[in-house]
């Protein structure tokens, strides 16, 4: 229902986004943008290929001015005046594709991104939980009959290969031997995956990246669900992330919530905050407000819809909200 409302109000929306956009940055977040179908991301992500992705970049440059990591800095700071209202373009999880088929289209239009990377996962030395997930829906799909091992090992029976798929895509980050119990069941070699594939950035062009320009930033040690870990484990992830970054001359004053940072308590904040490093943290919540000033809301951009129809639905959704005064997440 609610679905349905924004999409009639949203073909109502005027034009005019510059004006009716009501926050002064415009944040949009991607994982990935490729023309292959990608068996590690195409059960989770539904990414973009490169026209798309070139219609989003050129429907979003007519209403905002795209800025770089000192650009966004000096506008929070007052100290930055844009002729448009700013973007800053983001990226999560460090995928290759960020490398072989981004780069060129953003240095073609001279737009500058932050990737934020999780280092467990550069040079390819592991495969994140919901990567591993897709992998093995794939697999189940490909074959006639479902392996009776898969029952065994997830102590669920079912003969609707879509029931299954739903019970492997809720297994979390505290599961993942049960992953690896599947992808052996189905004879998916990860290892063999990660050195054929390369579905990850690797550390040499990390720093390729970073000569050239582009911001590699905090997004976890290797991507949980923050609302399902303790207090201290969210902040080790974080720290222990941050220390690379630092140790390595990458982007250490911001940090992205892998997944959402939905349920993540202020006592997490105020630790966090404690790091004078630290600018910033981002959430892709949508327009919205934050009542910690420093989070900042980003926008999802791979809902399988365009940026003019994304950006439309969600300021009338936050117009929504408005009536009712539920513009901004409140932490406690």
């Amino acid at each position: 229902m609610k679905e349905q409302l924004l999409n009639l109000l949203a073909h109502f929306a005027g034009n005019d986004i510059e004006k009716s956009f009501p926050l002064p940055y415009c944040i949009p977040v991607y994982h990935c943008v490729s023309d292959e179908n990608l068996p590690h991301l195409n059960q989770i992500i539904n990414y973009k290929n490169t026209k798309q992705f070139e219609q989003d970049l050129d429907y979003l440059s007519k209403y905002f001015q795209f800025v770089n990591w000192g650009e966004f800095k000096d506008f929070i700071n007052g100290n930055f005046t844009p002729k448009k209202k700013i973007a800053l373009l983001t990226f999560d999880d460090g995928f290759r594709e960020f490398y072989d088929v981004i780069l060129p289209i953003l240095e073609r239009k001279g737009i500058y991104a932050v990737n934020f990377i999780n280092p467990a996962f550069i040079d390819n030395k592991d495969l994140m939980f919901r990567s591993k997930a897709s992998l093995i829906i794939n697999e189940i799909e490909k074959n006639k009959s479902i392996n009776p091992k898969i029952y065994n090992i997830l102590k669920f029976k079912s003969d609707s290969k879509a029931e299954l798929k739903q019970k492997i895509l809720q297994l979390n980050y505290h599961q993942t031997e049960i992953l690896d119990s599947l992808t052996e069941a189905l004879g998916i070699n990860i290892n063999s995956f990660l050195q054929e594939q390369q579905p990850y950035l690797s550390f040499d062009q990390l720093q390729s990246l970073t000569q050239k320009g582009f911001g590699i930033s905090s997004h976890s040690w290797d991507h949980p669900l923050y609302n399902e870990l303790s207090l201290s484990d969210k902040l080790k992830t974080t720290n222990k992330t941050f220390n690379y970054l630092k140790n390595n001359d990458f982007l250490y004053e911001s940090f992205a919530f892998p997944f959402t940072d939905f349920g993540v308590e202020k006592a997490f904040f105020d630790e966090l905050f404690k790091n004078k490093d630290l600018f910033c943290t981002f959430g892709s919540a949508g327009i919205k407000l934050d009542s910690v000033s420093k989070n900042i809301q980003r926008i999802p951009m791979e809902t399988g819809e365009d940026a003019e129809t994304i950006l439309k639905k969600e300021i009338t959704y936050y117009q929504l909200k408005g009536i009712l005064h539920k513009n901004k997440i409140i932490r406690k």
